[in-house]
């Protein structure tokens, strides 16, 4: 996607059938502009009602132990939290403190803000990875394309609640890898010597945050850019190819950088002690073999997930609407862009030594629950539907030299398939809304009985477990599971909360 030339670029084979009339330019692409813009409605009408769901979110899990800091010892101590005691992640604390300022609301609002951000940078990389490589396509087409990839990775998990609504979880696993994306955007754009440096300097900074953001998209940032770097020799032009090789470098140090100051932080030290996850144990022969094993069980689940043949539908589209590219081009003879494929190839190798990777990290933690825990797994599910996109497209631009009439055809099919998984998708997102409505509403119910009864002079109550989506409460597993009962008594200036199975 950093090439100058496209990287769809193709050739008609010799005997190939060639393709039929086609329409004519005006009309044809009037069509094709009206038939994106109204498809790409799908999506966002699913985005939009996943953003206005969020209003349903209420504190669970670590946000319990997180707003009880925030509102009483501010940003430092959140800080001194993440880095002295739980776990070094520096940028995650930040991320914490921009919701858990504002208490509850900035968990209602978390949805809406950070889904129009990565809608919005998703948007954004489409369209500058298609300018870039020369590529003009009818408007409408990069939203939706930004658009259905957002709903993919925000929804097609799963457990889209862990994953998209609870902020302690999307900011290390669900916005992280896309904000890595965002930093090769500059790099798209660049034109100029300061845009060049300026994309530097991003991905360099953008590298020390991700680093201390989340240890998994840096393991899936080391591999893309170890990956980029190995086969920029045959992927991309002359001046492209050095231009690429020096940002990979900046960004891969700018990683490095972070995740160094997250690893010699005490707080890390503090959780590999916890968990027992040294390097010796970490990456022994037993490890990396039921740590492989965990990892084909969740491959099974990703590969059977249909909804995600939507990425490839609208990968076709792409490939069969975008124009620019062809034979001509200065793309260099014997470069991977001739052998596109290859590409495509090589990019879903580094999604499974990167996945593999990310799997393996986060074992010690999570032990054989990895298998169900989806929501750690975002960190390299973005790379595997942009790589599905990646192969429809190159399927679409392969699909151009056949007729008129197939082409449309296959169009009508791709979009058909793009709407189906905006259905396949709302489904259980509403029965979710369900789900986290009624919660809503005991946990209101609730809270305002802990308020009231804090404010008349009690240091000791009652609580009600009202857990949503396998979300962590007090007094879990009929009981036995206390965390984060303390945390919960903080919030509410209490000394104590004791278990109770009736809601006030």
């Amino acid at each position: 996607m950093t090439t100058d030339t496209s990287e769809f670029a193709g050739t008609q084979a010799e005997g190939e059938e060639s393709p039929g009339p086609e329409p004519g330019p005006g009309p044809a692409r009037r069509w094709a502009t009206i038939g994106t813009s109204g498809l790409a409605l799908l999506p966002l009408a699913l985005l939009g009602a996943a953003f206005w769901i969020g209003r349903l979110v209420r504190p669970g899990g670590d946000d319990w132990c997180f707003l009880p800091v925030v509102r009483d010892e501010g940003a430092s101590g959140m800080i001194g939290k993440f880095f002295l005691d739980d776990n070094g992640r520096i940028a995650n604390a930040l991320l914490v403190i921009a919701y858990g300022f504002f208490g509850v609301p900035g968990q209602q609002w978390f949805a809406l803000v950070s889904g129009v951000l990565m809608l919005g940078i998703l948007w954004a990389l489409i369209a500058s990875a298609l300018k870039r490589a020369g590529l003009t396509a009818p408007r409408g087409l990069a939203l939706l394309v930004g658009a259905t990839t957002a709903a993919l990775f925000f929804l097609a998990t799963p457990n889209p609640y862990k994953a998209f609504y609870w902020p302690a979880s999307s900011v290390s696993h669900t916005v992280a890898p896309v904000l890595a994306c965002a930093a090769v955007i500059p790099l798209l754009r660049a034109r100029t010597r300061r845009g060049r440096d300026f994309a530097l300097g991003v991905a360099y900074l953008a590298g020390i945050f991700i680093g201390t953001l989340s240890e998994e998209t840096a393991i899936v940032a080391f591999v893309v850019l170890a990956t980029v770097l190995l086969m920029s020799r045959w992927a991309l032009p002359g001046a492209g190819r050095t231009r690429t090789r020096v940002w990979c470098v900046v960004a891969f140090a700018g990683v490095a950088v972070g995740t160094a100051i997250l690893y010699m932080s005490p707080g890390a030290r503090t959780r590999r002690e916890r968990f027992g996850a040294d390097s010796a144990s970490m990456f022994g022969p037993e490890a990396l073999t039921t740590a492989l094993r965990a990892f084909g069980h969740v491959l099974g689940t990703v590969f059977t997930t249909w909804q995600y043949l939507g990425a490839v539908a609208v990968g076709v589209l792409l490939g069969l609407l975008v124009r620019g590219g062809e034979r001509g081009t200065d793309v260099p003879d014997g470069s991977l862009c001739r052998r596109p494929l290859l590409l495509v190839l090589v990019g879903f190798l580094a999604f499974l030594v990167s996945g593999y990777l990310c799997v393996v990290v986060a074992y010690p933690a999570f032990g054989t629950s990895v298998v169900t825990a989806s929501r750690i797994w975002g960190d390299f599910l973005l790379l595997y539907v942009l790589l599905l996109v990646g192969a429809g497209a190159l399927l679409g631009r392969w699909l151009r030299a056949r007729r008129w009439g197939i082409r449309t055809a296959t169009a009508g099919v791709a979009a058909a398939m793009c709407a189906a998984t905006c259905v396949g998708l709302a489904v259980p997102l509403f029965r979710l809304e369900r789900q986290m409505e009624v919660r809503a509403q005991r946990w209101d119910r609730q809270d305002r009985a802990l308020r009231e009864g804090a404010a008349r002079g009690a240091r000791v109550l009652p609580y009600t477990p009202v857990p949503v989506s396998g979300m962590l409460e007090p007094f879990g597993n009929h009981g036995r599971r206390a965390w984060p009962a303390k945390c919960v008594a903080q919030y509410y200036h209490l000394e104590k909360i004791t278990h109770s199975t009736r809601l006030p």
